[in-house]
Protein backbone atom coordinates (compact mmCIF):
# COMPACT_ATOMS: atom_id res chain seq x y z
CA UNK A 1 0.00 0.00 0.00
CA UNK A 2 1.40 3.56 -0.63
CA UNK A 3 0.34 6.51 0.20
CA UNK A 4 -0.20 8.72 -2.82
CA UNK A 5 -0.86 12.77 -2.57
CA UNK A 6 -3.75 14.19 -4.09
CA UNK A 7 -5.55 17.58 -4.11
CA UNK A 8 -7.16 16.68 -0.35
CA UNK A 9 -3.54 17.01 0.88
CA UNK A 10 -3.46 20.56 -0.77
CA UNK A 11 -6.66 21.19 1.21
CA UNK A 12 -5.53 20.00 4.61
CA UNK A 13 -2.24 22.18 4.27
CA UNK A 14 -4.48 25.47 2.89
CA UNK A 15 -6.56 24.82 6.28
CA UNK A 16 -4.54 24.33 8.56
CA UNK A 17 -2.64 27.91 7.94
CA UNK A 18 -5.87 29.58 7.47
CA UNK A 19 -6.31 27.87 11.23
CA UNK A 20 -3.26 29.04 12.92
CA UNK A 21 -3.97 32.77 10.80
CA UNK A 22 -7.53 32.73 12.37
CA UNK A 23 -6.47 31.53 15.85
CA UNK A 24 -3.48 33.77 15.98
CA UNK A 25 -5.42 36.88 15.59
CA UNK A 26 -8.72 35.50 17.45
CA UNK A 27 -7.38 33.80 20.36
CA UNK A 28 -3.36 34.23 20.62
CA UNK A 29 -3.33 38.07 20.59
CA UNK A 30 -6.01 38.75 22.42
CA UNK A 31 -4.28 36.45 25.14
CA UNK A 32 -0.84 37.79 24.73
CA UNK A 33 -2.55 41.46 25.07
CA UNK A 34 -4.24 40.16 27.89
CA UNK A 35 -0.82 38.82 29.88
CA UNK A 36 1.33 41.68 28.70
CA UNK A 37 -1.46 44.16 30.53
CA UNK A 38 -1.50 42.05 33.44
CA UNK A 39 2.50 41.97 33.85
CA UNK A 40 2.50 45.69 32.99
CA UNK A 41 -0.20 46.45 35.99
CA UNK A 42 1.92 43.68 38.12
CA UNK A 43 4.73 45.70 37.70
CA UNK A 44 2.86 49.01 38.46
CA UNK A 45 1.56 47.27 41.87
CA UNK A 46 5.00 46.03 42.29
CA UNK A 47 6.42 49.99 41.79
CA UNK A 48 3.41 50.98 44.30
CA UNK A 49 4.23 48.85 47.11
CA UNK A 50 8.18 49.69 46.72
CA UNK A 51 7.45 53.09 46.72
CA UNK A 52 5.08 52.47 50.01
CA UNK A 53 7.94 50.62 51.95
CA UNK A 54 9.84 53.32 51.00
CA UNK A 55 7.59 55.80 52.98
CA UNK A 56 6.48 53.80 55.13
CA UNK A 57 10.12 53.69 56.14
CA UNK A 58 11.01 57.14 55.66
CA UNK A 59 7.49 57.85 58.34
CA UNK A 60 9.17 55.27 60.54
CA UNK A 61 12.51 57.00 60.56
CA UNK A 62 10.85 60.36 60.92
CA UNK A 63 8.54 58.96 63.96
CA UNK A 64 11.41 57.85 65.51
CA UNK A 65 13.36 60.64 65.41
CA UNK A 66 10.39 62.87 66.55
CA UNK A 67 10.20 60.27 69.53
CA UNK A 68 13.66 60.45 70.44
CA UNK A 69 13.03 64.64 70.38
CA UNK A 70 10.25 64.33 72.63
CA UNK A 71 12.46 62.19 75.32
CA UNK A 72 14.95 63.83 75.35
CA UNK A 73 13.12 67.35 75.72
CA UNK A 74 11.12 65.39 78.10
CA UNK A 75 14.22 64.18 80.17
CA UNK A 76 15.62 67.94 79.88
CA UNK A 77 12.12 69.59 81.27
CA UNK A 78 12.37 66.56 84.17
CA UNK A 79 15.95 67.56 85.05
CA UNK A 80 15.15 71.06 84.84
CA UNK A 81 12.09 70.79 87.20
CA UNK A 82 14.31 68.05 89.46
CA UNK A 83 16.88 71.52 89.95
CA UNK A 84 14.32 73.53 90.65
CA UNK A 85 12.51 71.53 93.29
CA UNK A 86 16.33 70.42 94.82
CA UNK A 87 16.67 74.28 95.02
CA UNK A 88 13.12 74.91 96.79
CA UNK A 89 13.76 72.50 98.30
CA UNK A 90 17.38 74.11 100.28
CA UNK A 91 15.69 77.36 100.20
CA UNK A 92 12.80 75.62 102.74
CA UNK A 93 15.38 73.85 104.41
CA UNK A 94 17.27 77.06 105.18
CA UNK A 95 14.38 79.32 106.15
CA UNK A 96 13.31 76.16 108.77
CA UNK A 97 17.22 76.40 110.25
CA UNK A 98 16.74 79.99 110.39
CA UNK A 99 13.44 80.03 111.80
CA UNK A 100 14.62 77.17 114.51
CA UNK A 101 17.52 78.52 115.12
CA UNK A 102 15.43 81.94 116.14
CA UNK A 103 13.46 79.61 118.25
CA UNK A 104 15.95 77.84 119.90
CA UNK A 105 17.65 81.53 120.86
CA UNK A 106 14.29 82.44 121.67
CA UNK A 107 13.97 79.50 124.35
CA UNK A 108 17.43 80.04 125.20
CA UNK A 109 16.94 83.06 126.41
CA UNK A 110 14.03 82.79 128.60
CA UNK A 111 15.39 79.74 129.78
CA UNK A 112 18.02 81.75 131.32
CA UNK A 113 15.84 84.43 132.80
CA UNK A 114 13.42 81.81 134.29
CA UNK A 115 16.79 79.69 135.48
CA UNK A 116 18.25 83.95 136.63
CA UNK A 117 14.81 83.62 138.62
CA UNK A 118 14.13 80.86 139.99
CA UNK A 119 17.94 81.21 140.98
CA UNK A 120 17.38 84.57 142.75
CA UNK A 121 14.04 83.21 144.17
CA UNK A 122 15.92 80.05 145.69
CA UNK A 123 18.60 82.43 147.34
CA UNK A 124 16.25 84.48 148.83
CA UNK A 125 14.05 81.41 150.05
CA UNK A 126 17.73 79.63 151.04
CA UNK A 127 18.40 81.80 153.94
CA UNK A 128 15.34 81.23 155.28
CA UNK A 129 15.50 77.41 154.72
CA UNK A 130 18.55 77.19 156.47
CA UNK A 131 17.58 79.35 159.15
CA UNK A 132 14.75 76.56 159.34
CA UNK A 133 16.78 73.64 159.07
CA UNK A 134 19.36 75.04 161.67
CA UNK A 135 16.64 75.23 164.12
CA UNK A 136 15.27 72.06 164.06
CA UNK A 137 18.47 70.35 164.28
CA UNK A 138 19.92 72.62 167.06
CA UNK A 139 16.19 72.37 168.38
CA UNK A 140 16.56 75.76 169.27
CA UNK A 141 15.52 79.34 167.51
CA UNK A 142 18.71 80.89 165.67
CA UNK A 143 18.88 84.23 165.51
Amino acid sequence: MAIIPDWTLILQIINFLALVFILNAVCYKPIRAILIQRKQKIQGFEQDIDGLKQEATESDQSFQTKIGEAKLKGFQQQEALKESAEEEEKKLIEEIHQTAQADLKTVRAQIAKDAEGARLSLQAEAQAFSAAIAEKILGRAVS
